[in-house]
């Protein structure tokens, strides 16, 4: 999917660097997705839920706060209250230059931070929290040793991660203002809870305490095997996966332009999803599908084969041009089905085909036709089956010109 960097200005005035994870075709939704305490936007898990998504439809705007990753300040002098100020902030900026924000999400700190923002992104319709505490002075677990010398000297140097961080007596101070859950009580948008019940830096009972103080409607899925970090790229398009689910039932879907009668054939592009070994997005105007390969073949069959889109174009092309015949001659056809099979057979075995030697691609093709038809009409009807554009193309000289892209 393509992804758009750029910087907008956070809370404090310092640029902060954003990226933008967009579809290849239209773009159905819009989504903001925080990360996890000291983490940044490039976080395995953001990366892959973001690309997941956009393979979806749904471009997702990430980004770094304050002195993380690639934006400006210094992360000593960043608060929880800071961070959902940058997210507003950012939320706006969306607004402003893309779309609405339609979808928050947000993954352990950021998840607390989405909570507390979403009552001021009001256009946001749903709210995702994955393995979120549910109160922010969760995290200083992760630096509990050193909490009585950050009160006493204001600031510390922590190992996070393996990475050192400097904490201050403020962020202590500003997390423990915070009661998340009146946030939650008061949100007014749709909630859905992902969290692992082996998840050890944030514990199942934080989602319990979430979901009890929410009203409906909200969702509980749980993570069963993930791990907080969502290190597993399998856990992570699951993730990408419900989400996509669940949003659609709460988002308004974005609105499809009829193309017009002399529009050009629209390009089909195809790319790589990296999920899986096998795993592509295709997209074809406002319409997108996955292709993939039968697990027999090392894929994960999560989509349509090659030779699948090949048969689904003829069987489409077949049904449509039938249709259209028996419209035109006022015909009494009610349905045609058309069922069809890729194999590979004998030349030799092949009496009415030129080549002899080797095999041949062979493609079998069955019409079932309902209606009160009589023979002569339904033998017309079969010989026009093969007249449809697709059946042409397939039976004739095809010329497939390939270059490398720019």
């Amino acid at each position: 999917m393509p992804t758009e960097r750029f910087q907008f200005t956070g809370e404090g005035g310092h640029q902060l660097a954003a990226a933008l994870d967009t579809p290849d075709g239209p773009v159905q939704a819009y989504a903001l997705f925080a990360h996890c305490f000291t983490c940044g936007k490039d976080v395995l898990a953001a990366k892959r839920i973001a690309t997941a998504l956009a393979a979806k439809g749904i471009a997702v705007l990430r980004f770094d706060f304050t002195g993380l990753g690639s934006s400006e300040g210094e992360f000593a002098n960043s608060t929880f209250t800071s961070n959902v100020a940058d997210l507003v902030r950012a939320a706006d900026h969306l607004r402003e230059t893309r779309g609405t924000p339609a979808i928050l999400i947000g993954h352990s700190l950021g998840g607390a931070a989405i909570l507390a923002a979403a009552e001021k992104i009001p256009d946001a319709k749903a709210v995702v929290t994955i393995a979120a505490p549910a109160d922010p002075a969760h995290v200083t677990h992760l630096f509990g040793d050193r909490i009585e010398d950050i009160r006493k000297h204001g600031k510390v140097e922590v190992q996070l991660a393996g990475r050192p961080f400097h904490i201050k007596r403020e962020f202590l101070d500003d997390i423990a203002e915070h009661g998340l859950m009146a946030h939650v009580a008061k949100l007014h948008k749709a909630l859905l809870i992902m969290q692992s019940p082996t998840d050890d830096t944030v514990g199942i009972d934080n989602a319990t305490k979430i979901f009890v103080a929410a009203k409906h409607p909200k969702s509980f899925v749980s993570l069963a095997g993930a791990d907080h970090l969502l290190s597993g790229k399998r856990d992570a398009a699951y993730v990408a996966d419900v989400i996509a689910a669940w949003a659609e039932h709460y988002i308004e879907p974005a609105a499809v332009q009829p193309a017009a009668a002399s529009e050009a054939p629209r390009n089909v592009v195809v790319r790589e999803t990296r999920n899986s070994k096998f795993q592509q997005t295709v997209t074809t105007g406002p319409h997108q599908m996955l292709a993939d390969e039968p697990v027999a073949a090392g894929g994960q069959d999560s989509g349509p084969g090659p030779y699948d889109f090949v048969l689904a174009g003829l069987g489409a092309c077949t049904s449509m041009t039938m249709r259209m015949y028996a419209d035109r001659k006022s015909l009494p056809l009610d349905r045609v089905t058309v069922t069809l099979k890729h194999s590979k057979v004998h030349a030799i075995d092949c009496e009415e085909c030129e080549t002899r030697e080797g095999m041949l691609d062979q493609i079998d093709r069955v019409i079932s036709i309902e209606g009160t038809l009589d023979a002569d009409q339904r033998k017309r009807l079969m010989e026009i089956a093969d007249k449809c554009p697709v059946h042409r193309t397939l039976t004739s000289e095809i010329r497939i010109v390939t270059k490398a892209a720019d």
